[in-house]
C-alpha cells in the first residue's frame, strides 16, 4: 500500500488561458521562453495544467497523493504592471480554484494567488481567499512586476509588510515559488536559454529573494510568519553555514535577532518539488531537521511517479518519511 502524501507545489491554469496559448505557435514559444523551457516540452504541460479531473487524479489515485495543495502557475499574476489588472487576475484566478476545491474537497486545497502590485490589496484577497474561501496559504511566483518587464519589487521592502503580518495574523504559509530573474540582471545568463529557468536560473533567483526576506529583517518584524521554499530549499541548505560564515565577517549595516540556521528552524520550510534527490535530502534533514521539510511533486512539470517512489524508498527513518511525506503539511497547513 502506498504511503499516504500530501503535495505543496502542484499548479493549474486556466482552461481559456491554456486554448489562446495552444492555438497560437508564437505565444506558445513567447511563454515558453519565458518560462526558460522549450515549446515541445511546455505543450503538453499546458494541458495538464488545465485539467482537474482526468490524469491529475489518476497520477494522485496511482501513487497516494491524498490531497494536492494547488496553485496558480508561474509567473501568475506577479507578470503584470498594473495594480488593478492583477487584483482582478488574482480574484478570478481565486474563485476558479475555490470551484475546484468545493467541488473535491477530499483531495484539493488551494493557495491564494495574491495581486502584490498593491500590498494592502493583496492583504485583504488573501484574508478572503482564507475566510471565505478556506484556503491554506498563498503562492507568490516571485518578484512582482514594477512599471514595466525590466523592473520589479522584492519583499523585503517596507511596503510588503502589511501582507506579511496579514498572513502572520492569519495563521497562514507563504510559498515563495521561482520565476526567472530580471532580464537586466547582468550577462552571466546572456546565450544560455537552458540555464534560464529550473535548469539553474530559478533556484538562485528564489534563494538569493529568501536571503533579502532574512537579511531584511521580514522576520524579526513579523516572528510568527512562516514562508516555504521549493526544490529542498532551492540550494540554500547546502550553503546555509558559508553564507552564515561569510555574513558574520561582513554584515555592513544588517543587525538580525537570529542565525540563518535559527530561522530556518522557527520561519522557514522546505518542499522536495522537483528535487527527488537522496543527497540534498539527506543535507537538509541535516541541515534543516526533517520536521521542516515537505513534500511536493511540482506536478505537472515533475513526473508524480518519480517523487512518489523516491520519497517511499528514500535512505531515511520511517518517523522522518511520514513526517515529510504528509505529517508536516497537514499540521502546518491545519488540514485533517
Amino acid at each position: 500500500m502506498a504511503l499516504g502524501k500530501v503535495a505543496l507545489e502542484e499548479h493549474f491554469l486556466d482552461r481559456n488561458t491554456v486554448d489562446r496559448v495552444l492555438g497560437d505557435p508564437d505565444e506558445l514559444a513567447r511563454v515558453s521562453a519565458g518560462g526558460g523551457v522549450m515549446p515541445s516540452y511546455y505543450e503538453p504541460i499546458m494541458h495538464r495544467l488545465a485539467d482537474f479531473d482526468g490524469e491529475r487524479l489518476r497520477a494522485m489515485d496511482e501513487h497516494g497523493i491524498e490531497c494536492a495543495v494547488l496553485s496558480l502557475t508561474a509567473p501568475g499574476v506577479q507578470r503584470l504592471t498594473d495594480a488593478e489588472t492583477a487584483a482582478a487576475a488574482a480574484l478570478a484566478a481565486n474563485d476558479l480554484l475555490a470551484e475546484q476545491v468545493e467541488r473535491r474537497p477530499d483531495r484539493y486545497a488551494g493557495f491564494a494567488t495574491v495581486p502584490l502590485q498593491d500590498p494592502s490589496a493583496a492583504a485583504d484577497e488573501l484574508g478572503r481567499c482564507v475566510r471565505e474561501l478556506g484556503f491554506v496559504g498563498a503562492m507568490v511566483n516571485g518578484y512582482t512586476n514594477v512599471g514595466d518587464a525590466e523592473h520589479a519589487a522584492y519583499y523585503d521592502e517596507p511596503e510588503f509588510d502589511v501582507f506579511w503580518r496579514a498572513a502572520a495574523d492569519l495563521g497562514v504559509p507563504v510559498y515563495l515559488h521561482p520565476r526567472p530573474a530580471l532580464p537586466g540582471a547582468g550577462r552571466v545568463l546572456e546565450d544560455h536559454p537552458e540555464m534560464v529557468g529550473a535548469t539553474w536560473g530559478f533556484g538562485t533567483e528564489t534563494a538569493t529573494h529568501a536571503l533579502r526576506l532574512v537579511l531584511g529583517g521580514v522576520f524579526d518584524r513579523h516572528p510568527d510568519l512562516q514562508v516555504v521554499l521549493g526544490h529542498l530549499g532551492e540550494g540554500l541548505p547546502a550553503m546555509l553555514w558559508r553564507t552564515q560564515y561569510c555574513f558574520d565577517l561582513n554584515p555592513f549595516d544588517k543587525r538580525l535577532d537570529k542565525t540563518l540556521p535559527e530561522y530556518f528552524a522557527d520561519n522557514l520550510h522546505v518542499t522536495t518539488s522537483g528535487n527527488f534527490s537522496d543527497q540534498a535530502l539527506i543535507n537538509a534533514i541535516l541541515t534543516v531537521g526533517a520536521d521542516r521539510i515537505m513534500f511536493s511533486v511540482d506536478y505537472p512539470y515533475a513526473d508524480t511517479a518519480m517523487a512518489a517512489e523516491w520519497i517511499e524508498r528514500a535512505p531515511i527513518s520511517e518517523s522522518d518519511r511520514r513526517k515529510i511525506a504528509h505529517g508536516n503539511a497537514r499540521s502546518l497547513l491545519g488540514l485533517g
